[in-house]
């Protein structure tokens, strides 16, 4: 019997991470890095991508982009790929959501969310799955939500594309998983990022949401790190097409 702690180990694994200047995103470059991986942020902010990589060494590199620019995605995959070599592991922590009622919803609005959190996970994929199918593994990991399977207030774009996610994540897992890559998704509770910065800038709305949880607290980021090592590790080889959500029980009440 193998070492089970080494089924943890990335070692000489590359990472690519987007959305990784800040929140759950750099938290994940960090914990990777840490269990051996040379890691890739990509971002729209150089300086944050910079303090970054100051953080973590030699083993990390920033690519400072937007990846919902379809048309450059050919030349992202190429930068992302020249510090370490073609990632083995891709991580889509990259997201917005503008908040918009859905009386109030615009096209602008609509078309920029779905362009980040949905169309960019799959055509960023399917540029770096042929150099994984010619090593024969590769993790690829998907940010869902706590409005993948609820509403919200405001969330009526945001949702849609969570939503989406997690049909994503299934039909990639179908598509790519025969060949060694696996596709899953993480679905977080409410943790203390930019993107929840209103809602914890609320007192008593992130005290409602704390008692939502079965647990009774909102997520730390530390949270995330068991979670995201395992579905971008040997330990999940045979988890593939989930959502596992990171919620503290949210979903469960």
């Amino acid at each position: 019997m193998r070492d089970p702690f080494s089924l943890f180990d990335l070692t000489g694994k590359v990472a690519c991470i987007t959305g990784s200047s800040s929140g759950l995103g750099r938290r994940a470059a960090h914990v990777l890095a840490a269990a051996g991986a040379y890691v890739v942020g990509v971002a729209r902010r150089a300086e944050a991508l910079d303090s970054l990589c100051a953080e973590i060494g030699d083993a990390a590199a920033g690519v400072a982009a937007d990846v919902a620019d379809r048309s450059n995605i050919a030349a992202l995959v190429a930068q992302v790929s020249d510090p370490f070599g073609a990632p083995d592991i891709l991580i889509h922590a990259a997201g917005i959501n503008t908040r918009e009622t859905a009386d109030d919803v615009t096209a602008e609005g609509w078309d920029k969310t779905l362009a980040l959190n949905l169309t960019a996970p799959f055509f960023l994929s399917q540029a770096m799955v042929p150099a994984m199918k010619r090593k024969g593994w590769g993790r690829i990991v998907n940010f869902a939500s706590l409005q993948t399977t609820r509403a919200f207030p405001g969330g009526i774009a945001y949702g849609a594309t969570k939503g989406g996610i997690a049909q994503l994540t299934r039909a990639m897992a179908e598509a790519w998983s025969p060949i060694g890559i696996t596709a899953n998704a993480i679905g977080p509770g409410f943790f203390p990022t930019e993107l929840t910065a209103a809602v914890f800038g609320d007192e008593e709305r992130a005290a409602r949401n704390a008692a939502q949880t079965c647990i009774g607290r909102n997520g730390r980021m530390e949270d995330m790190d068991g979670p995201i090592l395992f579905l971008c590790s040997e330990a999940s080889s045979y988890v593939t097409g989930q959502v596992l959500m990171v919620d503290g029980g949210f979903t469960a009440k």
